[in-house]
């Protein structure tokens, strides 16, 4: 007598969406002007400007940079402008805060133009695991949006899942 094996995810009709497939390729560096305040307080207009003028800005190429400044100080709005008509054309992309506001505008770009209404009427799993860093913004903008169409969302693995949503039966 043969056994037959029934593969019962495969049979579920659960889609997986993997954010890693999404992940924005490209290093990420923290421009921190703190280093250029006069006693770590005060920014003079003419170093600062030494600065913009004589800084390697093609170190950033292709890069995600986060541009700020770490210690409590008021930095004129122009400061800013500064180096960002420098990174203009050089990185990747700019925003003003740390790391994690990058990586939170970077999501917020992707998701914008997810293909939310694939997803519609669908059972949903949205993989957990992986080895890429995706931070808790990014699933949080993705199932704000997946909730308005998907019958079910899940987390984790699709033999492993923690139920986060369902749509009420009308």
């Amino acid at each position: 007598m043969e056994t037959e094996f029934v593969n019962k995810v495969a049979n579920s009709g659960l889609i997986t969406i993997n954010l890693e497939h999404y992940y924005p390729e490209g290093e990420r560096i923290l421009l921190d002007i703190k280093d250029q305040l006069f006693m770590g307080m005060v920014l003079k207009e003419k170093d600062f400007r030494q600065f913009i003028k004589e800084h390697d800005w093609q170190q950033y190429k292709n890069k995600f940079v986060a541009v700020s400044c770490s210690v409590d100080a008021i930095i004129p709005t122009w400061a800013y402008m500064l180096i960002a008509s420098k990174l203009s054309g050089v990185a990747k992309k700019v925003v003003f805060g740390n790391l994690q506001t990058l990586e939170t505008v970077l999501w917020e770009e992707i998701l914008r133009d997810f293909p939310i209404e694939d997803y519609r009427d669908e059972k949903i799993v949205v993989k957990g695991c992986g080895d890429l860093p995706i931070g808790a913004d990014a699933y949080l903008t993705l199932t704000s949006k997946l909730v308005s169409v998907a019958s079910s969302v899940m987390f984790g693995e699709p033999c492993s899942t923690v139920p986060v949503f369902k749509a009420k039966k009308v």
